[in-house]
């Protein structure tokens, strides 16, 4: 068994960001890079629009308030797209038809972490989402992801038509964007180091190799 003091990465991220996704996968082939090093991750909550009402809004109106216009968005869209490729994800904007408000979606993350299933949970919800163009506004879409990666649906569905963990989860968000965090996905390695945007593995794995040292060597002190 290692000596060496786990290494925690938070993830400050949302599910509806379409860098988040490509950052899910980078930060899971730095961990292959640096598969010595004993790590805790964690996905946090973040709200990219946090103006979208629970119901969600239609993803042409959407687009028009934060792009100007579908079409817009759909030549901004290409660089996304083909950086998602090359990570060997799918990302079809044009199957998207409903925007969701995301607190529902960081309940069911939050709610799966406490079974070890965080993360099995954040890329089903962005599978449905980037590559199907689920709703994720339909608690039936949310129940069923919840329930293919462990988690009980009956009772999945009840928490999600009360308040359970809203203001847990709306203060996590809260507290991120106090603290400066703007863009995501940010990597926050020991709680005091913050790295934005979806960087390269190598780089990221260099970093988490980098910090690691840098805690086991103050823990020995």
């Amino acid at each position: 068994m290692s000596a060496l003091k786990p290494l925690k990465i938070d993830v400050v991220s949302d599910v509806v960001c379409p860098w988040c996704y490509i950052g899910k996968k980078r930060i899971e082939q730095a961990l292959a890079l640096a598969p010595d090093v004993p790590v805790e991750l964690t996905f946090r909550p973040f709200f990219l629009n946090p103006w979208v009402p629970r119901e969600g809004v239609s993803r042409d109106d959407y687009l028009t308030q934060k792009f100007g216009s579908p079409a817009r968005y759909k030549e901004l869209a290409s660089r996304v797209v083909d950086a998602a490729a090359q990570e060997g994800l799918e990302y079809h904007p044009d199957r998207v038809q409903r925007q969701p408000n995301t607190i529902d979606c960081h309940r069911l993350i939050h709610w799966a972490d406490a079974i070890g299933k965080g993360p099995a949970m954040k890329q089903r919800l962005m599978e449905l989402y980037f590559r199907d163009g689920g709703d994720l506004t339909d608690i039936d879409v949310l129940v069923q992801a919840a329930a293919e990666i462990g988690l009980d649906a009956n009772e999945v569905r009840a928490k999600l038509a009360t308040d359970a963990d809203v203001d847990l989860i709306s203060g996590q968000a809260n507290e991120a964007a106090e603290k400066g965090i703007s863009g995501v996905p940010t990597f926050v390695f020991a709680q005091k180091y913050a790295v934005s945007g979806a960087q390269d593995p190598a780089q990221l794995a260099k970093a988490i190799r980098h910090i690691s040292e840098e805690i086991n060597a103050q823990a020995a002190e």
